[in-house]
């Protein structure tokens, strides 16, 4: 399956508040297509399978993987030590597109692609133009020392909604460089979801 590249608010109307993909908010409040109804109502899905793949859809919109880069995170999750769900949203939060996002150089997690894929982004002080890139501990995120590339994080910054810096990121204003420094807690993923029911959906294949 290929990169999702349709209207973003009516994948927001149909799973929820997803931070990484968009943030516009939808003035209609139904469900998408003909018979859509309210989130709020009786209308989810109500068999087990329905609420396995609605959690799965929204951690792959959110972070904008791909169906194979998803199952592939899964089978890295699974052959790591500790909780699996866990394991797998650090695996995602530890994205380099992902971090630039949470440090607020860019608005959404397909403008933080972009803004790598362009060659905007260095990590310790080398250019990185793959946003799936892996980043580590200890780790510095930085903005490539030209007029335009610094001028576009600047104005990214000031617009930026989300003021609260995960707790395992730091951000230095003056020279517009942000630090891993330890794994993401659980608290600090914004999108709300049950990432055990995304291991639980995977987990015959």
């Amino acid at each position: 399956m290929a990169r999702y590249r349709g209207p973003k608010l009516r994948i927001t109307r149909r799973l929820g508040n997803l931070p990484g993909l968009t943030q516009k908010q939808s003035k209609k409040k139904a469900r998408p297509g003909q018979h859509g109804t309210t989130n709020d109502g009786n209308s989810k899905k109500t068999t087990e399978y329905g609420l396995r793949l609605e959690e799965k859809q929204k951690l792959k919109f959110n972070y904008g993987l791909t169906e194979s880069q998803l199952y592939r995170y899964i089978k890295e999750a699974r052959r790591r030590q500790g909780i699996t769900g866990l394991v797998l949203l650090q695996l995602l939060e530890m994205r380099l597109d992902t971090i630039c996002f949470n440090l607020g150089l860019a608005p959404t997690i397909p403008s933080a692609r972009q803004l790598v894929n362009h060659g905007h982004i260095t990590v310790n002080k080398k250019m990185v133009n793959i946003p799936s890139f892996q980043c580590r501990l200890n780790d510095v995120i930085g903005i490539k020392q030209k007029h335009n590339s610094k001028n576009l994080v600047e104005n990214n910054i000031k617009t930026k909604q989300f003021t609260d810096l995960p707790r395992h990121l730091s951000f230095n204003d003056s020279t517009l460089e942000g630090k891993v420094t330890n794994y993401c807690d659980r608290s600090d993923i914004l999108v709300e979801l049950d990432e055990l029911l995304v291991i639980e959906h995977y987990s015959r294949r």
